[in-house]
C-alpha cells in the first residue's frame, strides 16, 4: 500500500467504525513504519515502537510523538495529522505565537535545513508575497512542493534561500554556533489535512477498489498542491521502492483530484528535524555528543543492570538491558532489550537488539545484530540476523550473475555463500519477484533457543572475518523477509517484560 494507501485505509476504518460522527474527529495518524529495512532492529516491531535511552521504563518513540504534539489538537479544526514514525521535530515558538491547523486543504510543517538534507525530504517552494521570513513562527502559502530534489531543481524553482535576505535567520536556534549554512531550504515533517479534503481523498479510495501500487502520503498527495504544481511528477518513478504498473495513472488522478487544493505552511525558524531512520543515525544521535542527545537528555544507561566496573563510558546507549560484571561494550555501541554475559565483549559502533550472549565471544565493531522470536510450526524457535552496520539491506540485482555486488560485512555474498557450504541458486532468496539482495538471502539459521541462535549467527559472520569455513548446509535457513512473516511478536514482548521483571527487582532491592 505504501504510507500512502494506508493512511486512506486506515480514513476508510474511521468511516466503517464510526460513521458521520468521524466528521468532528481530530485524528493523529502515525505510520508504524513499513519494512524499516535501513533500521532493522525496528522491523519486527515497528519503528514507532523503538526504543529510546530516556525514562523509567524507557520511553518509546510512540511516548516522545504524543508529547511533542500534546498542544496540536486544543487548536485544531476536525481533520487528520500525518506523521512519521522515525522523525523527531523539536522546535521553540515565542510566548505568544501559537502553532494552529484550522485552514482548509493542507497544513504542513517547514524547518530550515541545509540542501543535503533536502534532497531525501520534501522541500517547500514558499510564495515570497505571503512570508515575510520575520520572527520564529510564520504562517505562509506554498507555491510548489518539491519531493526528494537534486539540488538543481531546488534551485531553479526558487527553493533555495540566501542568509542575510533574511537577517534573523542567521543564527536560529537549530544551528549551533556555526549558524545556518549561507543558503537552506525549507523541508517537510509533519502534515495536517482538514476533515473535508481527508473526505475527498477517502472518496477516491472507495471509487479505486483496490489498489495494485504503493502511493506516497508526502510525494503523490503533497506534489499535487498550491499553484505551481505540475503534472510531471506523476511519471518520474525514480524514487519508487517498488515500482508497479498502474502507478502513474493513480498519480494522476489524485493530482485533478486535488490540483488547486491550498498548501499552507507554518515556518518554524527555530527548529530542527531529526531523523533516526537509519543505523548511523541511530548510533549517531543515541551514543556520539549529538545535538538531540542533549536536548531530549538521552541517558548513556537508561533502565538496565549495569556493573559499576563500566560506568565510565559515556560514549554509549543501553537500553532496558542486563550487563553482567566482566563484559566490554566499545563505545558508540548501542545495545537493547538483551542480557550480555561476563565473557562478552562488543566493539565499537555496534547494534545488539534483543539478544541473549552467555558464551565467551567478541562481537567485532560495526556489527549489527538482532534476534527474531518466529513461529513456522506451532512451537517457538529464534533466529538472529547479523550484518554490518553499513551493509544495504535495500540493495537487490535481477540475476544471479550479478549477486558478487552485494556486500555482506564488507564481503561479496558468493564468498560468504562459499565458506557457509551454500549454492547460489534461485532458492536461496525468498523472494516471488526476481529481487536478489541481502534481505532476500536465506541464510540465517534457525535454532530452538535463543542464545543458540545468536551464537550460530555470529559463527556465520566469524566464518566470513577470518575467511574460514563455517558449514551452514544442515540447518533450516531463513531471509529476514521470512522472519517477519513468522515473526512471534507476543515471544518477543514476553522476553522484553522478563528483563523488565529482573531490573524492577535489582530497583527494589537496591532501594531498600
Amino acid at each position: 500500500l505504501g504510507n500512502g494507501g494506508s493512511t486512506l485505509h486506515a480514513l476508510r476504518c474511521l468511516e466503517e467504525q464510526y460513521g458521520d460522527e468521524w466528521t468532528s474527529f481530530t485524528v493523529l495518524l502515525i505510520h508504524s513504519g513499513g519494512y524499516s529495512q535501513r533500521l532493522p532492529n525496528a522491523s519486527a516491531l515497528g519503528k514507532i515502537f523503538t526504543a529510546l535511552p530516556l525514562g523509567e521504563p524507557v520511553y518509546q518513540m510512540l511516548e516522545l510523538k504524543l508529547a511533542m504534539y500534546i498542544d496540536f489538537p486544543r487548536r485544531m479544526k476536525p481533520g487528520v495529522l500525518v506523521t512519521c514514525s522515525d522523525d523527531i521535530e523539536l522546535y521553540s515558538t515565542g510566548v505568544t505565537e501559537t502553532i494552529t491547523f484550522d485552514k482548509p486543504g493542507f497544513t504542513a510543517l517547514a524547518h530550515p535545513s541545509d540542501l543535503a538534507v533536502g534532497t531525501t525530504h520534501g522541500v517547500f517552494v514558499l510564495d515570497p508575497s505571503s512570508f515575510s521570513g520575520k520572527g520564529g513562527l510564520e504562517y505562509g502559502s506554498c507555491y510548489r512542493f518539491l519531493h526528494k530534489p537534486d539540488v538543481e531543481t531546488m534551485q531553479q524553482s526558487g527553493a533555495v534561500c540566501v542568509r542575510g535576505d533574511r537577517p534573523q535567520l542567521s543564527s536560529p536556534g537549530s544551528c549551533g554556533d556555526s549558524g545556518m549554512p549561507s543558503e537552506y531550504v525549507y523541508t517537510d515533517s509533519v502534515f495536517y489535512m482538514d476533515h473535508s479534503t481527508a473526505q475527498q481523498l477517502l472518496e477516491f479510495y472507495k471509487q479505486m477498489g483496490t489498489l495494485g501500487c504503493e502511493i506516497d502520503a508526502y510525494g503523490d498527495f503533497l506534489q499535487a498542491l498550491g499553484p505551481g504544481a505540475t503534472p510531471d511528477y506523476t511519471k518520474n518513478t525514480s524514487n519508487v521502492s517498488k515500482e508497479d504498473s498502474g502507478l502513474v495513472a493513480v498519480r494522476q488522478q489524485l493530482y485533478s483530484l486535488l490540483q488547486g487544493t491550498a498548501l499552507n505552511v507554518v515556518v518554524l525558524n527555530n527548529s530542527q528535524f531529526y531523523h533516526i531512520g537509519t543505523t548511523q543515525e541511530y548510533l549517531f544521535h543515541f551514543t556520539a555528543e549529538s545535538k538531540l542527545r542533549f536536548e531530549l537528555g538521552l541517558q548513556p544507561v537508561a533502565f538496565s543492570i549495569f556493573p559499576d566496573s563500566a560506568k565510565t563510558l559515556d560514549q554509549l546507549s543501553i537500553i532496558q538491558s542486563i550487563l553482567e560484571p566482566g563484559c566490554v561494550v566499545g563505545p558508540g555501541s548501542v545495545i537493547e532489550y538483551s542480557r550480555i554475559g561476563p565473557e562478552v565483549s562488543v566493539g565499537k559502533g555496534s547494534i545488539v537488539s534483543g539478544s541473549y550472549i552467555n558464551f565467551n565471544v567478541d562481537i567485532p565493531s560495526g556489527c549489527f545484530l538482532s534476534s527474531v522470536s518466529v513461529k513456522m510450526t506451532d512451537r517457538v524457535e529464534y533466529v538472529t540476523m547479523v550484518f554490518g552496520v553499513g551493509d544495504d539491506l535495500k540493495k537487490s540485482v535481477k540475476l544471479l550473475t550479478d549477486i558478487h555486488s552485494l556486500q555482506f560485512f564488507g564481503v561479496s555474498l558468493p564468498e560468504c555463500l562459499d565458506l557457509w557450504s551454500l549454492e547460489a541458486s534461485d532458492q536461496l532468496f525468498s523472494s516471488e519477484d526476481t529481487r536478489l539482495g541481502l534481505w532476500t538471502a536465506r541464510i540465517f539459521p534457525v535454532c530452538s533457543t535463543l542464545s543458540e541462535s545468536v551464537r550460530m549467527s555470529l559463527n556465520m559472520l566469524n566464518s566470513v572475518q577470518h575467511k574460514s569455513a563455517f558449514k551452514l548446509s544442515g540447518f533450516q535457513l531463513l531471509s529476514v523477509e521470512e522472519m517477519l512473516t513468522y515473526k512471534d511478536v507476543e515471544d518477543m514482548l514476553e522476553l522484553r517484560k522478563q528483563i523488565y521483571g529482573e531490573i524492577c527487582l535489582q530497583r527494589q532491592k537496591e532501594k531498600s
